[in-house]
């Protein structure tokens, strides 16, 4: 009971200092934003127990009250888009380097803006007696799957300091620590990829139009060179193309079968916007515009990315036999634009189709509605498997906000990395 209540008193005995400290810094942007390093100062408030003892593990706060840049006039940063983590260091009695790190808190931080990091924490177990003195070192800052590093440029004063007396407990502090990481990390992911590698079964029977309505194209393999506004990225993404006949004109649906990665961060409802010129071949011409709807919904960190059905409206400028590829897309996404081509094309889908008046190049540009055909013949296209790529709406969507002198990057890039599948 003796030990019990010396650890009791190590934690609590000494009351909570907090101290600020502040550092010329040097933060460096990730090299594909050709950004140049920004200079400043950080301003940083560590809070640690005054006293404490040895066995104890006490918890210590590092506190931004100034970010050394301010986020460069690119992009507005939505909510809950940023995190740091950091190092402190630990000098005198122990020596460590303590890893810190804070949630993906912030509020919504304008162009120009400054920057508003949340707090890191961090956990450091003593092991001798005497002064242990802590010092802010080097911290990350990540957005959007991207980090700036800042480090200091001169020489950071210690931010506060912890008197450690010896302790005959030691041995009772050890128990409680490792237990508590192992459980938590198994349960969740396995299963989610697995259930959704059944492709649903494009029938490829020629098409013969009798009658026949509903056309239900191949999932075809599509690989993309995309341009964001930072770089170039290559990825390839599944995508299938059915037609309903609308009079002499078709209705199309242009599908993405899976969800090429979770959630980087939060984002918001109506921020993302795809589109895909869907290219014409064989008697016919030119392309067809279709386009899918906007996020309805805000979309958390960690979840999956759904990737909306593309519609819109064919009409033929030719009689015969027209084939219709994936062709280029676009992703407008919080105020900027990713465009992706393929470097090959293959065909999902072939029609007979009869000349409309006013048809093609691309017929309108109008989104009906785009029932996607399950029956009936359709064309044989080449098969493929449906896309990872950032390629696809939500794809390439998300723009990065890159902290700390940073700039944006458009998620579709990131995705390609990143896949997840989902069933349709």
């Amino acid at each position: 009971m003796l030990g019990g209540a010396g650890i009791l008193v190590g934690v609590a005995a000494g009351p909570a200092q907090a101290a600020e400290v502040s550092y010329a810094t040097r933060c460096v942007p990730p090299p594909a934003s050709g950004l140049d390093p920004v200079e400043g100062t950080t301003k940083v408030e560590i809070t640690a127990p005054a006293t404490a003892s040895v066995g104890d593990e006490v918890t210590v706060v590092w506190k931004f009250t100034q970010a050394a840049s301010k986020n460069p006039d690119l992009i507005d940063l939505p909510a809950n888009s940023v995190q740091p983590s950091g190092t402190l260091k630990a000098a005198g009695a122990q020596t460590a380097d303590l890893a810190m790190q804070g949630p993906r808190e912030n509020p919504a931080i304008p162009k120009g803006g400054a920057m508003v990091l949340s707090d890191m924490k961090g956990t450091l177990k003593l092991t001798a007696p005497g002064k242990v003195t802590l010092t802010p070192d080097a911290y990350s800052i990540n957005a959007f799957s991207t980090d700036t590093k800042c480090a200091p440029t001169q020489t950071v004063e210690p931010a506060a300091t912890i008197e450690v007396t010896a302790s005959s407990t030691t041995p009772s502090s050890t128990p409680t620590t490792t237990p508590s990481t192992t459980p938590s990390t198994t349960p969740t992911t396995t299963p989610s990829t697995t259930p959704s590698t059944q492709p649903t079964g494009s029938s490829s029977a020629s098409p013969s139009d009798s009658g026949q309505t509903d056309f239900t194209g191949k999932e075809v393999s599509v690989p993309y060179a995309c341009k964001t506004p930072i770089g170039d990225k290559n990825a390839t993404s599944p995508v299938q193309i059915d037609a309903k006949r609308n009079g002499g004109s078709f209705d199309l649906t242009v599908q993405f079968k899976k969800s090429v990665m979770d959630s980087p961060a939060d984002i918001p409802a109506d921020s993302v916007k795809p589109s895909m010129e869907v290219a014409l071949g064989g008697s016919d011409k030119g392309t067809v515009h279709v386009e899918g709807p906007t996020n309805s919904q805000a979309i958390k960190s960690g979840d999956p990315i759904e990737i909306p059905d593309l519609t819109g409206t064919y009409k033929p400028g030719a009689s015969g036999r027209s084939t219709l590829s994936p062709g280029v897309l676009t992703i407008m996404a919080l105020g900027t634009t990713t465009t992706c081509t393929p470097t090959k094309s293959e065909v999902s889908l072939t029609l007979d189709t009869t000349q409309q008046a006013g048809g093609a190049s691309g017929g309108d540009s109008s989104g009906s509605s785009g029932s996607s055909g399950n029956s009936g013949s359709s064309s044989g296209g080449s098969s493929g498997g449906l896309a990872q790529t950032g390629a696809d709406d939500h794809g390439m969507l998300r723009a990065l906000g890159l902290v700390a002198g940073t700039v944006i990057l458009l998620g579709g890039a990131i995705f390609t990395f990143m896949p997840h599948r989902r069933t349709r």
